[in-house]
């Protein structure tokens, strides 16, 4: 009996990063001579070899959805050559290495409704947990709360006039997968909320 080809094994764990970032972030790795913050939402990186890098940060909801998507993969593949990441707070990052592209990178994201910001001593987007798109145990979805705040708060995302970076957090009950922060806010009902059928 002939013998079986083994199937080849799967591979488990974080993706090799390289592979997605920018060429002037691959070619200068580890050799980072300083950085500045220009403005709001906006980085310039300088490399020791005199390349530099600018990052423009821009908040996103944490569940996208195709259209939003697209438009964003739209403006980074018009002014930042399709390299775009996202952050652990759920922004949109694009690299870009002409600082001509950088203002009108960010009036295309400002005119498409996006906010520019979120960098140095500002409010951070507000991280949360699944809510009912993904979890089975709350009664309350923290994405409309996050909403609500982050209306509220965004003249401190687009702004740096805290004393420092200020992280805030939501969880929708008391498991908290919705991360560390500064400030931490249990999104739950003390009693169940009643359903208003004359609306």
């Amino acid at each position: 009996m002939a013998k079986r080809e083994m199937r080849q094994a799967i591979e488990t764990g974080c993706p090799d990063g390289f592979q997605y970032m920018h060429p002037l972030m691959v070619k200068n790795f580890g050799q980072w001579k300083t950085h500045d913050h220009p403005r709001p939402g906006v980085l310039r990186h300088i490399a020791k070899s005199g390349d530099a890098i600018w990052t423009v940060r821009a908040g996103t909801q944490r569940i996208l959805d195709v259209f939003t998507l697209r438009q964003l993969c739209d403006i980074g593949d018009c002014y930042a050559d399709g390299r775009v990441r996202f952050t652990i707070r759920s922004n949109i990052e694009y690299m870009l290495a002409d600082e001509e592209k950088v203002a009108p990178l960010i009036k295309a994201l400002e005119t498409a409704g996006f906010v520019v910001g979120g960098t140095a001593n500002s409010v951070a987007m507000i991280s949360h947990t699944q809510g009912w798109l993904h979890c089975d145990i709350p009664g309350t979805d923290a994405s409309g709360v996050v909403k609500a705040m982050m209306d509220e708060l965004i003249d401190e995302f687009k702004n740096c006039n805290m004393p420092n970076r200020v992280h805030i957090t939501t969880s929708c009950c008391q498991i908290n997968c919705g991360g560390q922060g500064d400030i931490a806010i249990n999104v739950q009902h003390t009693k169940p909320p009643k359903i208003n059928h004359d609306l």
